[in-house]
């Protein structure tokens, strides 16, 4: 197991990605903290991996409340006396161009997908840094490196976890901590709703996504989590800064 006894947190792992994403990392030996906002979701993705003779524990937080990410992050390092990996995934899927989405859209999107993303690595920071190692994921997505119809907040937010992930890469490697994003394309979960009612229906992102995609289908939140598990192991240990791109060849064409 390439994660034996290896403590990491993973933020939205109530749901989708984040919680195909925790499921990996526990069967490869990791104790994961399952956080989400959601108790119900985190205590399923919990029994889903204890059913598996896995490891792991809820985390219920609202991670732009940054009073209770830190407290949440402090009692899990003081429990384990590690933080080796940070999967910060949570986010959110806002709709509109510049002139129709809301103010409070535009600033839900950046605090959860990108403040959130800051919060959480400054708080395991200095944990990592103590140890001389650690591994920080940010979700990043393909609108990241790709203009995406009418969905500004959303893009906006995406790119600057790019740049944020860079710069973090930069800074902390001499620590030994890695930092990386990953990217996402079109994955059937319910995260992609705000989009798919944008578009006009099911049917129509369908269409889209035939046409867009070069492999011409959704991707299976099995197919992110491998990329997840390489990112986030000794399998990729001599990457940092990086950000890979899992997209089903859009952003090729």
């Amino acid at each position: 197991m390439i994660l034996k006894d290896r403590v990491a947190i993973v933020t939205g792992a109530g749901s989708g990605i984040g919680r195909a994403g925790a499921l990996i990392m526990a069967r490869e030996g990791a104790h994961v903290i399952v956080a989400d906002i959601d108790l119900e979701n985190a205590q399923e993705t919990v029994s889903k991996i204890v059913e598996l003779s896995g490891r792991a524990e809820p985390l219920v937080v609202d991670v732009t409340d940054d009073r209770a990410l830190e407290a949440g992050i402090a009692t899990i390092a003081a429990q384990h006396g590690r933080i080796d990996i940070l999967h910060n995934h949570a986010g959110a899927q806002v709709a509109g161009n510049l002139e129709d989405v809301a103010v409070s859209g535009f600033d839900t999107s950046w605090n959860l997908n990108v403040r959130a993303h800051f919060m959480a690595a400054r708080f395991v920071m200095p944990i990592m840094r103590t140890a001389g190692k650690g591994v920080i994921l940010n979700t990043s997505s393909s609108s990241g490196v790709l203009y995406d119809r009418e969905m500004i907040a959303y893009t906006t937010s995406k790119h600057a976890v790019i740049a944020m992930t860079r710069q973090m890469a930069g800074d902390y490697a001499r620590f030994g901590i890695r930092v990386n994003a990953i990217c996402p394309g079109w994955v059937d979960t319910p995260f992609n709703a705000p989009f798919i009612a944008q578009m006009g229906g099911r049917e129509a992102i369908e269409g889209y996504i035939a046409e867009k995609v070069p492999l011409g289908r959704w991707a299976d939140v099995s197919e992110i989590a491998e990329p997840i598990l390489f990112l986030v192991s000794d399998r990729s240990s001599y990457m940092t800064g990086q950000v890979l791109v899992v997209d089903g060849g859009e952003t090729v064409v």
